[in-house]
C-alpha cells in the first residue's frame, strides 16, 4: 500500500502522465505570456471564443495552437463557444495566484532566506519571522510547513 507522502513524492518527481497529462505539459501551456493571458481571462470572465480571439495580440494560428493546448492539458473546455476553466484548470489558476502573490514580496521571501543562511534558527523563532513579514496565509502556511 502506497502511503501519502510516497504518493506524493511519486505524483511530483515522476514525469509520467496521467491519461497523457503531465506536469510538464501543464506548465508549458501557460508558459508565455499570450497564453498565461488567455487562460487568466477564460479563468476571471469565461470566454467567448470571438472575443478571446480579438482581445489577444496574436495570429489566429497562435490563438488556436495556444487554445489547443490548453484543452489537450485539461486546463479548459468548451460548451457552445464558450470556454471555461475545468477542475484542473481551477486548481493551476490557483496555484499560479499563489506564485503571483509570491512574487509581489519577493524581497521579504529573500530577507527570510538571507536570515535562515546567516543564522541557525530554531523553528519557532523563523515562523515568528515569517508571520511578521508575510501577510498571505497560503504563503504562511508553505513556508511554515518547510521548516
Amino acid at each position: 500500500m502506497i502511503t501519502g507522502l510516497e504518493y506524493q513524492h511519486k505524483a511530483i518527481s515522476t514525469p509520467e502522465s496521467v491519461q497523457g497529462v503531465s506536469i510538464a505539459n501543464i506548465l508549458s501551456a501557460i508558459a508565455d505570456d499570450k497564453s498565461l493571458v488567455l487562460f487568466n481571462t477564460i479563468a476571471i470572465a469565461g470566454g467567448d471564443s470571438d472575443i478571446l480571439n480579438t482581445r489577444l495580440d496574436v495570429t489566429r494560428k497562435q490563438y488556436y495552437s495556444r487554445i489547443s493546448a490548453l484543452m489537450k492539458t485539461g486546463l479548459i473546455s468548451r460548451k457552445d463557444r464558450q470556454y471555461m476553466l475545468t477542475s484542473l484548470g481551477k486548481i493551476v489558476y490557483d496555484a499560479q495566484l499563489i506564485i503571483g502573490r509570491a512574487t509581489n514580496t519577493i524581497w521579504k521571501l529573500k530577507a527570510i532566506d538571507s536570515i535562515e543562511t546567516e543564522h541557525k534558527l530554531p523553528a519557532e523563532e523563523r515562523n515568528k519571522i515569517i508571520n511578521t513579514l508575510i501577510d498571505n496565509q497560503d504563503i504562511i502556511k508553505i513556508l511554515v510547513k518547510q521548516s
